[in-house]
């Protein structure tokens, strides 16, 4: 069955970008001129998702107004003349099937995709954080999808990271006794959650994005809570190894984590960087800088 939608979870309280985000979403936080959200919606509408689930909550109000149509902004836009903008806000609103669902509790990752379950149904979904942005020449999420279509599993993406910073991410063990034939794809024989550097199985390191079968449901209702009462999604992701084969994948491109301050202002730079009406000019102010 193909990947048709994806889960956006976006309902934490973005405490690392205070007080920036003590009345507006950290997901509108821009990067250059667009929130961070769009880049994720616009990743996995290029990829071929239909229908986006976005997991809010009450404080999130900002991004169901981003993703819906403004008719006074947009009839401000077409009295201007201003067509090539109205053209820019209106696809906000029209690029895929976008729904809502309420995370009441902060209960974790794993609790977050589990309040999709009723809307994505019997079907494999993806579950993309928009913290983590990824530019690359196809997209993250899309080359997950590829995966998922060759080996009808649960696929999560993973990148290598210095060893010393393995305690920061959640980690795979991988199975070396099985040769998938593609050195990018490996089959995953175990997942560890910040793990002690002395005692990480690898380097390989799980980012935001994540093809799942839906019995992950399942095991995330089966999953106890841990630090802090959250439901982890990795905790899940291990328990349906049990029954069912899961991937990493080695996705090609270069991702930043917009979640943390320094991440969100590198991803800022390289994005402005890349824009052609926006790139040549902005590298000539950097050069102007002295970085002394």
């Amino acid at each position: 069955m193909r990947v048709r939608k994806a889960v956006f979870p976006a309902a934490g309280w973005g405490t690392r970008f205070l007080p920036a985000t003590k009345a507006q979403p950290k997901e509108m936080l821009p990067l250059v001129d667009k929130p961070i959200i769009q880049y994720a919606v616009e990743e996995a509408v290029a990829a071929g998702i239909e229908q986006v689930i976005i997991v809010t909550s009450s404080q999130k109000r900002a991004i169901e107004d981003h993703f819906d149509h403004s008719y006074e902004l947009e009839h401000l836009l077409e009295a201007k003349g201003d067509i090539e903008m109205l053209r820019q806000v209106r696809q906000i609103g029209d690029m895929a099937e976008i729904c809502y669902v309420r995370q009441k509790e902060q209960l974790g990752l794993g609790h977050a995709v589990l309040m999709a379950k009723d809307i994505v149904g019997h079907e494999p979904f993806a579950v993309i954080l928009s913290d983590d942005v990824v530019v690359s020449e196809r997209s993250c999420i899309a080359q997950l999808m590829d995966v998922y279509a060759e080996t009808h599993s649960s696929v999560v993406a993973v990148m290598e990271v210095p060893h010393e910073d393995t305690g920061r991410y959640g980690v795979i063990d991988p199975d070396a006794s099985v040769d998938t034939g593609d050195a990018r794809l490996t089959k995953v024989r175990g997942l560890v959650e910040k793990p002690d550097p002395a005692h990480a199985p690898s380097n390989l390191a799980i980012i935001g994005r994540y093809v799942l079968t839906p019995k992950i449901f399942e095991k995330l209702e089966q999953t106890p809570r841990g630090a802090g009462g959250e439901i982890q999604l990795t905790d899940a992701i291990e328990a349906l190894m049990a029954e069912q084969d899961v991937y990493a994948y080695a996705f090609q491109g270069r991702r930043f984590d917009a979640g943390t301050t320094m991440g969100w202002l590198k991803a800022s730079v390289e994005l402005a960087m890349e824009r052609p009406e926006l790139g040549p000019e902005f590298r000539r102010y950097l050069a102007t800088l002295d970085l002394g």
